[in-house]
């Protein structure tokens, strides 16, 4: 096969059957499937820890909307953000919590100023940031 490169892997059989196991649960077909999602998962989280790496990604929050000026803090930091937010998904978990998923591209050190300002602003129960690549580097 052109463009393939194989190699061999020694690992200790312990862990060699919590990898199969791995595997198994997660659907792939094959050993080498896997190896290649590890590394390309490996990769991108390397590109977007550099800074500057053009990244797109979600960040969620959770938090009480009868929490005096939460509302009107979080939408103010999002209008700050404009550039970088693609899409909002505003949804009631019940009478009190709102669920916020927000979409967003831009340079990873922008992205995670914006989470971490929205993830920590009073109010805020929870919050997570899950970033990823635009895939143009990706094989």
């Amino acid at each position: 096969m052109a463009g393939v490169a194989r190699f061999g892997v020694s690992l200790d059989s312990k862990l060699m059957r919590k990898f199969d196991e791995l595997i198994e649960r997660k659907g792939y077909r094959a050993r080498s499937e896997a190896i290649r999602d590890l590394i390309r998962d490996r990769l991108v989280e390397e590109e977007w820890e550099g800074g500057d790496a053009e990244t797109v990604g979600t960040i969620t929050i959770v938090y009480n909307h009868h929490t005096r000026e939460l509302d009107h803090a979080l939408t103010d930091i999002q209008h700050q953000s404009y550039h970088q937010i693609i899409s909002a998904l505003h949804i009631h978990l019940d009478a009190h919590n709102c669920l916020e998923v927000l979409v967003v591209k831009g340079k990873s050190r922008d992205i995670k100023k914006i989470a971490d300002h929205l993830i920590g602003t009073k109010g805020v129960k929870h919050g997570k940031l899950v970033m990823t690549t635009t895939g143009k580097e990706l094989v």
